[in-house]
């Protein structure tokens, strides 16, 4: 039986307003299965990086928390620490710019809390039935809520194709180590036929792990496989390599979230903003065009649904010219795919579905 997929536009009136809508998507998934009275429930965000500005905006979080507040649960807004060195790699720099970027209790009406600690340290030891990993490291206080609601902004990936619920819970879900563990199979290649030696990917790469001489050269023993190379690229030269590491990622990212759904069934709700669809994570200091035009929000109790409606979504809307998309701008053509060529976004939906986490197969349910 296909998953249902709960989606309103952005479309407004005097009578009807977005929260009203975003409301009536939580009520029908339902929300009310999800969190009960006196649980300690995770609203598990992307912060931004320090200089973004694409993340689901703190007004829409204030809306989730308020909900589960009034079915009497009590929530918490939180993410975990990254892996590569910016401004949430520990919890001191992450909590001051979850601040500066509006995630405070004072515009949430609730605590905001990193989940693993003060240096991404803290967190629970899965055992999980994976094709990878058999084991997985949790962020801490993440996993020991009673209940999750995923708040996601669907956008591109560099090594995901896509970033939705999956990866907004099974990576950013992950304590530092769990991170690591993930990536530890992708290294970018350069291609010098493009290289401009112009040194921006050395500049930007947190592991020190890339030198300049006629072109780029990236040493796999240093890289951590964060991509941040790839997206500052300026020739696209840096490019995902040909070997199976963006797939092992994908497939290791679904394989932590099956750490969070295996043991907390019933216990996760996710929503999708498909808004400022930027080409690329919410990790980076900086946020380009989007792709697309903003086009809804997606709730469901189904991880994989969730995410194959908002890319459908996506590939049927009319693509943004004035973006880093190069021939995708029809209905029907894939928008992720023409940005990352080497990366399926498939796989990450195929292996989850193989997990059992969820299926492709979904209604989408239109909430006017």
């Amino acid at each position: 039986m296909p998953a249902k997929v709960y989606f309103s536009d952005f479309s407004e009136s005097s009578e009807r307003n977005i929260y009203a809508k975003l409301a009536d998507i939580m009520d029908k998934m339902p929300l009310s299965g999800v969190v009960a009275k006196d649980e300690l429930a995770a609203v598990k965000v992307h912060f931004g990086e320090r200089g973004n500005t694409a993340f689901v905006q703190p007004h829409f979080v204030r809306a989730v928390a308020d909900k589960i507040k009034a079915l009497g649960a009590k929530p918490f807004v939180t993410d975990a620490n990254t892996l590569y060195v910016g401004s949430r790699s520990n919890s001191v720099d992450h909590l001051e710019t979850a601040h500066q970027h509006g995630f405070t209790y004072s515009s949430l009406g609730c605590p905001v809390m990193i989940a693993d600690g003060l240096r991404g340290g803290a967190y629970v030891e899965v055992e999980v039935n994976g094709a990878h990993l058999k084991k997985v490291k949790l962020a801490h206080d993440l996993y020991k809520a009673d209940a999750i609601v995923c708040v996601t902004h669907f956008k591109g990936h560099e090594l995901a194709g896509f970033g939705g619920s999956i990866k907004n819970l099974g990576m950013g879900g992950g304590a530092r180590g769990g991170k690591l563990a993930m990536h530890s199979d992708v290294t970018p290649v350069i291609k010098a036929e493009k290289c401009t030696a112009c040194g921006k990917c050395a500049q930007n790469c947190p592991a020190d792990a890339i030198t300049i001489g006629k072109y780029a050269v990236i040493d796999p023993k240093k890289c951590i496989g964060c991509g941040s190379c790839i997206v500052v690229c300026p020739t696209h030269a840096a490019r995902n390599g040909w070997d199976t590491g963006a797939q092992k990622m994908q497939e290791k990212m679904a394989e932590y979230l099956a750490g969070f759904v295996e043991n907390k069934k019933g216990k996760i709700g996710y929503l999708n903003f498909i808004m400022n669809v930027s080409p690329a994570c919410d990790c980076y200091g900086h946020a380009d065009n989007p792709i697309v035009p903003d086009l809804g929000i997606c709730g469901s109790l189904d991880p994989v649904a969730v995410d194959a409606a908002s890319n459908d979504l996506v590939m049927q809307a009319g693509g943004n010219k004035n973006s880093a998309l190069e021939k995708a701008h029809k209905p029907g053509s894939d928008k992720f795919r023409d940005i990352y060529p080497e990366v399926d976004w498939a796989w990450q939906l195929d292996h989850a579905e193989k997990l059992g986490l969820g299926s492709r197969k979904y209604e989408l349910v239109k909430v006017g």
